[in-house]
């Protein structure tokens, strides 16, 4: 299923739904997309219907943690000069990093080197035997301040600015998605495709990453890991070119959907 937040009205309150075809089907329950995350319920929604194009999509949950993944695809590191690495590189973005599909990205003063990264994004939740795993998955865009990035030797600024990872539309629940390391993913700038790629060339796939991570850190549902980005960033290209107040970035994974956000 896809799990979904949305609003009907600017000023209405949020509401959790499932998304069947071109309409919204609301939980009538009440739930929210992060508690069928933790409990694993996945009964189809039977609340009021929406029409999927009439309504305002919100970020599907607040994640208490974001990790991402660094030179998780061999070409990517090569474009920046980079060593494959041995390991993963994890890095941490604070909760006020996410950001809904379609919300405007703003660009701090502190940059002038702002970049896009088009990402899996993995949403751990309660899986079968009752561990956490990998529930679901998403589309999200990495927004990096390369400037930043190189001259500070931790990424959290760079990587973590408020709003730097929006991602959606929804959450599309794990038995939708028959194997995440295969699917295309891809990017455009104003139109332009910048990235085209397939989840099949990560160096460290979804199990691996979690594993790693698992491994010094409790996991929680809800929790984000950003798996890393195929070559294409405007940061390598010659001479580089970075997001501008005004441009259009959108961002599409094959079986997950779609999300848009202008740079302001």
């Amino acid at each position: 299923m896809r799990l979904a937040r949305f609003r009907t009205a600017p000023s209405a309150d949020p509401r959790c739904g499932e998304v069947v075809g071109d309409e919204v089907v609301a939980l009538a329950d009440g739930s929210t997309v992060l508690e069928r995350l933790a409990t694993g319920d996945r009964s189809p929604a039977d609340g009021e219907r929406f029409a999927l194009g009439a309504v305002e999509l919100l970020a599907p949950h607040a994640p208490r943690a974001i990790y991402g993944i660094g030179r998780n695809y061999a070409d990517h590191a090569a474009e920046l000069g980079n060593e494959v690495p041995a390991a993963p590189i994890v890095f941490a973005m604070p909760p006020t990093a996410a950001g809904g599909p379609r919300d405007p990205v703003r660009r701090p003063a502190v940059t002038e080197r702002l970049d896009y990264e088009v990402e899996l994004a993995i949403v751990l939740g309660r899986v079968a035997g009752g561990g956490i795993g990998a529930a679901g998955y998403a589309v999200a865009d990495d927004v990096s301040a390369r400037d930043l990035q190189e001259r500070e030797g931790q990424w959290a600024r760079a990587k973590g600015a408020d709003g730097f990872c929006p991602f959606g539309p929804w959450v599309t629940t794990a038995d939708e998605v028959p194997d995440p390391e295969a699917l295309r993913l891809r990017s455009w700038v104003n139109g332009e495709l910048r990235q085209d790629a397939s989840t099949a060339d990560l160096i460290f796939g979804v199990d691996a990453l979690i594993a790693h991570i698992a491994a010094a850190i409790t996991l929680r549902p809800g929790d984000l890991i950003l798996t890393g980005t195929p070559s294409g960033v405007g940061h390598a290209m010659t001479p580089p070119v970075y997001l501008q107040p005004g441009d259009v970035v959108r961002m599409e994974i094959e079986r997950l959907g779609t999300i848009e956000h202008a740079i302001a």
